[in-house]
């Protein structure tokens, strides 16, 4: 019994943390719709049937009556006993219910495609929620692009350089303002007899 490939997975469910034992947790993870499907034990009391029953309406997850009993269960599970139990985790979940069909295709084949269908629509969304995140991180950091070349204007069109920096400087939409020329300075010599320059006092105008 302890061989069995259902038991097996839920020994790797529990190890994975990934299942809950028991009413009161089954319970809160049905409320938390964290629940993908309660299992009980074949020899479960009718009350322990039918909180199940409500724990999967309340929950909208579906719940399965198992081929083991409470000790086999619990043995498995590092328990006296186990009664009902709940896995958190599609992909185990559907993979228990593959299991389950193997066993009893008439009793457990409807139950293991539902359960394979919701956990692929559950491993989508996880997909579309990674793609999602990634293209996050790679928006956040663009990759380098070089700058865009300045446009070449025709030889007959460029002016000197400087040029349209100061055609777009606000100085260079002014007016320039007509500035007076210099004042010349008179060269004229004064000279006295003789052609000799006068300097000092003997110069006069």
């Amino acid at each position: 019994m302890t061989n069995d490939p259902v038991l097996h997975l839920l020994g790797l469910a529990k190890k994975a943390g990934r299942l809950e034992i028991g009413e009161e947790p089954v319970g809160a993870v049905c409320r938390s719709r964290q629940a993908r499907v309660v299992l009980l034990a074949a020899d479960a009391a009718p009350n322990t049937r039918r909180r199940a029953a409500h724990f999967g309406e309340a929950g909208n997850v579906l719940w399965i009556e198992t081929p083991f009993d409470k000790a086999a269960l619990g043995f498995v599970l590092g328990r006296s006993s186990c009664a009902m139990l709940a896995l958190t985790d599609a992909g185990f979940a559907a993979a228990v219910g593959e299991k389950l069909a193997v066993r009893d295709p008439d009793k457990y084949g409807p139950a293991a495609r539902q359960l394979r269908t919701k956990a692929d629509r559950v491993l989508q969304r996880q997909k579309e929620q990674r793609q999602h995140e990634k293209k996050l991180r790679q928006g956040r950091q663009k990759p380098w692009a070089p700058l865009p070349a300045k446009e070449e204007r025709p030889p007959s069109q460029r002016g000197r350089p400087g040029e349209a920096q100061a055609a777009r400087s606000p100085k260079a939409r002014r007016r320039p303002r007509e500035e007076a020329p210099p004042p010349q300075r008179d060269k004229t010599v004064n000279r006295g007899p003789g052609g000799r320059r006068l300097t000092g006092k003997f110069r006069h105008s």
